[in-house]
């Protein structure tokens, strides 16, 4: 759970950092993306290492989930009464419903920016294109909102409890606050950005 946890969240730090390169201007993130796709390309060829990521990441989700299953049927197994008292913040208590809601924004987000299946826009490689045409809808956005706000939560439970695990348990929570929070403002100001008009 924690190695698989560190590596997507290492994901979600440089996602992040690479939609704030919309506020930047088409040519940024349109050549980021371009740059991802050539990374490499004499050994892995033309996307290759874009697919070599892809392969991790979902190896890493699977073993995410596989391993949250497996705790969650330790923890019942060792103590198969409810607590009289639900035990746990927010964060804590809505860990498995934010993974759900994590997982459906997923594949929504792959067939909107990443196939351009459901997106307005849609012609690969036009990343700022895309983002503007799909960011334009107040829905999408809602929907996108609802989805980081969870990951937010997610990322705050996940790393206070490694945190704590590791020792440091005096740091565990604002460090954890502190990284969910930024995570989620982040991930926020491109939607909004275009929704207000900010980004065109």
């Amino acid at each position: 759970m924690a190695v698989t946890g560190i590596v997507l969240l290492a994901y979600v730090l440089v996602h992040m950092a690479a939609n704030l390169k919309a506020f930047a201007g088409q040519e940024s993130i349109d050549g980021y993306g371009h740059f991802l796709r050539e990374f490499l390309e004499p050994v892995f060829g033309y996307g290759g290492f874009v697919w070599i990521v892809r392969v991790v990441l979902l190896a890493a989700v699977v073993l995410h989930i596989a391993a949250a299953v497996s705790l969650t049927r330790q923890a019942r197994k060792a103590r198969p009464i409810p607590y009289a008292v639900k035990q746990g913040g927010y964060a804590a208590r809505t860990m498995r419903w934010g993974g759900v809601i994590i997982a459906l924004f997923v594949v929504y987000h792959i067939l909107d920016l990443t196939a351009g299946v459901l997106n307005p826009h849609g012609v690969p490689g036009e990343i700022h294109a895309s983002v503007v045409a799909g960011f334009s809808r107040w829905y999408v956005v809602a929907f996108y909102t609802l989805a980081v706000v969870s990951l937010g939560f997610h990322i705050r439970h996940g790393m206070w409890s490694a945190l704590r695990s590791l020792g440091a348990r005096t740091a565990a929570q604002p460090a954890a606050l502190a990284v969910a929070v930024a995570i989620t403002v982040g991930f926020l100001s491109v939607p909004y950005a275009v929704l207000l008009g900010v980004i065109r």
